[in-house]
């Protein structure tokens, strides 16, 4: 075990999450450990207990505990290796790659990060993505483990800072589809209730739940924080459903699918917001649509648009539609060709 150690954070790391930063300083702690750590204390940061998501900034001190040396953790670090399924699964995912960045389709199901309970997941298998470079790419932002679509990582160092402060500004536009049981009417609007996590931990996952604010109470609400959704209705399957395009101007915890579920629109096959047992019967509410259509979430990152941080190109990725996705929109009759990429942009609708 290592002693206690009192590390500031270094110009050259820019502003990023603590638990991207202390993996890269200690690449054989775990995202669990990280987490527990945290949780217990015994992280701190200018003193102060924070979470793993924290965001820490040049000049701050970190205190890392006690950890366990490299060589303890080799055994877990065999066990987590990229198996060449893996490796040629997530390297076929790549819808984009340059210098700089890399793209991929994350497909549904596969989680971003790790944690107590998940060994398989991108940041895991992003060691098959080097293409020739010494380090593996770097996370700069999430998607849910059941939502499909574009992920961003950044090569270097360097790109990963740029990359995540244009997340923060907002600098990116992020385009989602879905289905949604009913029609939302109007056709086009913006939600903005806040977003709290819920109280307690059953066996449900009650607690990785978010809870709507109305936005007056939000203030006022402990933990609660502001969110803004806008909506688009493309089209329509009479009034059962709906193919909705989503822009999170905010980037909160389950914020379209909590946005959407309170609205009476929950997304088809969000069994957590939507009740994955109750029968749509055409009144807007109710994530089962029937048949297989129904048994996994409807909701893809379809496209991300961003100013490229090297070479300041305007860069539109976009990702084809997971399998279960493609067979709905086959179903009922559906083509990307038909709707307008971006519905909210005046001069293109």
């Amino acid at each position: 075990m290592s002693a206690v150690q009192m590390l500031t954070v270094g110009t050259d790391e820019a502003e990023q999450r603590l638990d991207r930063w202390f993996r890269r300083n200690f690449p054989h702690v775990s995202q669990g450990k990280i987490e527990k750590l945290c949780r217990k204390g015994e992280i701190r940061v200018d003193g102060g207990r924070v979470k793993a998501a924290s965001r820490i900034a040049p000049g701050q001190v970190v205190r890392v505990p006690p950890l366990p040396d490299e060589a303890d953790t080799r055994e877990r670090s065999a066990a987590s290796r990229v198996t060449d399924a893996d490796a040629e699964m997530i390297r076929a995912c790549v819808i984009y790659r340059d210098d700089h960045i890399i793209a991929l389709n994350k497909p549904p199901g596969l989680p971003v990060q790790g944690g107590s309970k998940q060994t398989r997941h991108v940041d895991q298998m992003s060691d098959a993505l080097r293409f020739g470079y010494d380090e593996k790419p770097r996370l700069v932002h999430r998607l849910d483990k059941d939502t499909s679509g574009v992920l961003l990582l950044a090569r270097t160092q360097r790109v990963a800072g740029a990359l995540t402060a244009a997340f923060r500004a907002r600098e990116t536009r992020k385009i989602y589809w879905a289905v949604v049981a009913g029609v939302p009417h109007p056709r086009m609007g913006t939600v903005r209730f806040g977003l709290v996590k819920a109280p307690g931990h059953g066996a449900r996952g009650e607690g990785e739940k978010m809870l709507c604010i109305h936005p007056g109470a939000v203030d006022a609400t402990p933990d609660a924080k502001r969110a803004t959704t806008d909506y688009a209705v493309m089209t329509t399957l009479a009034k059962r459903a709906a193919w909705v395009a989503l822009v999170p101007v905010t980037g909160r915890t389950h914020q379209l699918r909590a946005h959407m579920a309170e609205l009476g629109h929950p997304i088809v096959g969000d069994g957590k917001y939507g009740g994955s047992g109750q029968e749509n019967q055409g009144d807007g509410w109710g994530a089962q649509l029937g048949g297989e259509v129904s048994r996994k979430l409807h909701l893809h990152a379809r496209s991300l648009t961003l100013r490229h941080p090297e070479t300041g190109a305007q860069l539109h990725l976009t990702a084809p539609l997971p399998e279960h996705m493609a067979r709905t929109w086959e179903m009922v009759g559906w083509d990307a060709r038909d709707v307008p990429v971006d519905p909210f942009d005046e001069e293109e609708a």
